[in-house]
């Protein structure tokens, strides 16, 4: 005895069976899962980038600040504005502020520690290094950016 595949008006008819469709929706719905997550970690990741590189801005603006303070060695008053303070605890002055970055709810305060030390008493020179403290509002991790330069006396 042969068995003969239903047809209508000579056509195979064929279909998938249930077990084929739930196996096609499963797989889709991991597929567009793993797409989502995806780009939701790089919505995360470019906040993340935009708010460091304003910090690192922040940073520059606080090294530039201490580089155009007086530093005349040879003045017979004082002329040196940012004395050192030798110490890597110690900040020569700090500075709070908001991050610019647009964003939802509060605003991102970022703290700017600025600390100058001598590197060498003759011919003088000094180290000036910035460091921006900033809290990721999205992980509530802290991460620091910071610039470091070399400054000789105004002569």
């Amino acid at each position: 005895m042969t068995i003969h595949p239903k047809t209508r008006h000579g056509r195979l008819l064929t279909a998938f069976t249930l077990v084929e469709v739930l196996m096609a929706f499963a797989l889709m719905a991991l597929i567009l899962s793993w797409v989502f997550y995806s780009y939701v970690q790089a919505n995360h990741f470019a906040e993340w980038s935009s708010m460091s590189q304003a910090a690192q801005s922040y940073a520059m603006q606080g090294l530039e600040r201490a580089r155009s303070a007086q530093w005349d060695s040879q003045a017979t008053t004082n002329g040196d504005e940012l004395p050192p303070t030798n110490s890597p605890s110690t900040p020569v002055f700090t500075e709070v502020d908001t991050n610019d970055v647009p964003q939802n709810g509060a605003p991102l305060l970022v703290t700017n520690f600025i600390y100058v030390t001598t590197n060498q008493p003759s011919p003088p020179l000094r180290e000036i290094r910035s460091v921006v403290v900033w809290t990721f509002p999205l992980t509530k991790k802290v991460f620091t950016n910071s610039v470091v330069t070399l400054r000789a006396p105004d002569e």
